[in-house]
């Protein structure tokens, strides 16, 4: 574990800046963390301390019918998502809850969901979570707090600050503010279950589905060896291929029919209403049959949607694994019953096109051997580089984490 040394907790962006000007002058690295709920993501950082965001906390300004958010980095998600729930309103990417399946404890930060992108099954229409993110305030590791970004989305020269923060795990500078985007909650939610089908009939289903203008904002794939394990098992016999649509109740209702109509050729069809449908997509969301599982490594691979069942049928040849869909096929959540085989799933995904394959749960041993994020060409490596030193000269920041 990434745990085992002390953690720092600095209660202001100004006191968080000291401590990492000291270490910069020391030429001590150090890890970047929110609450650590996602510890064990990746390779193992090479680090003796750490700086957590967890005691930065507190919403700074919240108007709903601004629909923005400026929250301090260390707040809680449970936080965020309570205030918005209050004024009727979301995180439209539907930050994922990582604790079941990296064993974790402690709380999420909202930080810490912008320094590692997540995002749940909605992001294929709403965007991930950087897509989301209007302003940022961070140390870099020079111990200088800067401010990129605003509470209005601009055109920007250069290096996008913003962009650039999200998604980087920590290793380019320690978030301490963060200004987002969020949106009305709708007040309707449908799901339509497919039951029965093979995992390539699935694909051209949700294909067919997504062709349309019905705005179906969820679309995945269960497969028989997952489908018990949602829902305490009360989906219809068979695999599961689910379609979320949402909106106003006359829209959704409309659209569902239409959609039904649509399928009608692939094969059985029911619906879960608003109380099912939600807790369903929040088992997507938080990948609910590899929980509890920390012995087996676990894949997230995107890729394109039409490739993924192709990816998953020819390692069902060569290795144990199992796995479900979502984003219309193109994530792929894959747990191996040993080996991670990251060669093979790799080579693999380059035969189909590319895609990205990421580790995010292994034993330390893989972890200190096996490259977590998907490698980077020799193009993509020189400009990673340039940019972690631009904002990182002395490598401080979850050395290891990146292979950067």
């Amino acid at each position: 574990m990434d745990t085992a040394y002390p953690i720092f907790t600095p209660q202001s962006e100004l006191e968080a800046a000291a401590i990492i000007g000291e270490r910069a002058e020391a030429g001590r690295p150090i890890a970047i963390i929110g609450g650590n709920t996602r510890a064990g993501f990746g390779n193992s950082v090479q680090a003796d301390a750490a700086l957590s965001s967890r005691a930065l906390s507190g919403i700074v300004s919240y108007n709903p019918a601004e629909m923005v958010m400026t929250v301090k980095a260390g707040t809680p998600t449970a936080d965020v998502q309570a205030a918005l729930t209050e004024a009727r309103q979301m995180m439209a990417f539907e930050p994922m809850d990582h604790r079941a399946i990296m064993g974790t404890t402690g709380e999420p930060t909202i930080g810490g969901v912008f320094a590692a992108n997540v995002s749940g099954p909605r992001r294929y229409v709403a965007g991930a979570a950087r897509d989301s993110l209007l302003g940022i305030r961070f140390v870099n590791g020079s111990g200088e707090a800067i401010k990129a970004g605003g509470r209005v989305m601009k055109n920007v020269t250069g290096l996008d600050l913003v962009k650039l923060l999200a998604g980087s795990y920590g290793t380019l500078g320690l978030l301490t503010e963060v200004t987002f985007r969020v949106l009305p909650v709708p007040p309707a939610e449908v799901t339509l279950v497919i039951s029965g089908l093979e995992d390539e009939t699935a694909a051209n289903a949700m294909a067919a589905a997504m062709a349309t203008s019905l705005e179906i904002s969820g679309a995945a794939h269960l497969p028989e060896s997952v489908k018990s394990r949602f829902l305490n098992g009360l989906l219809p016999e068979g695999a599961a291929t689910v379609l979320r649509l949402e909106g106003l109740a006359a829209s959704v209702e409309a659209r569902s029919q239409k959609l039904k109509t649509l399928l009608a050729s692939f094969g059985t069809m029911t619906s879960l209403e608003r109380g099912e449908s939600r807790t369903l997509w929040q088992e997507i969301r938080d990948v609910a049959p590899y929980a509890g599982n920390a012995c087996k490594p676990l894949w997230r691979v995107s890729i394109a949607p039409s490739q993924g069942h192709k990816l998953v049928a020819a390692l069902r040849l060569e290795a144990g694994i199992d796995a479900f869909y979502d984003w219309q096929g193109g994530l792929v959540w894959m747990q191996m019953e040993a080996d991670p085989e990251a060669q093979l799933l790799r080579g693999y995904i380059r035969s189909l096109g590319g895609g990205h394959a990421t580790l995010l749960r292994a034993a330390d041993n893989v972890r200190r051997t096996v490259p977590a994020f998907e490698p980077l060409n020799a193009v993509e490596s020189a400009l990673s580089q340039r940019i972690k030193h631009k904002l990182d000269p002395a490598g401080l920041f979850n050395p290891g984490r990146m292979g950067i």
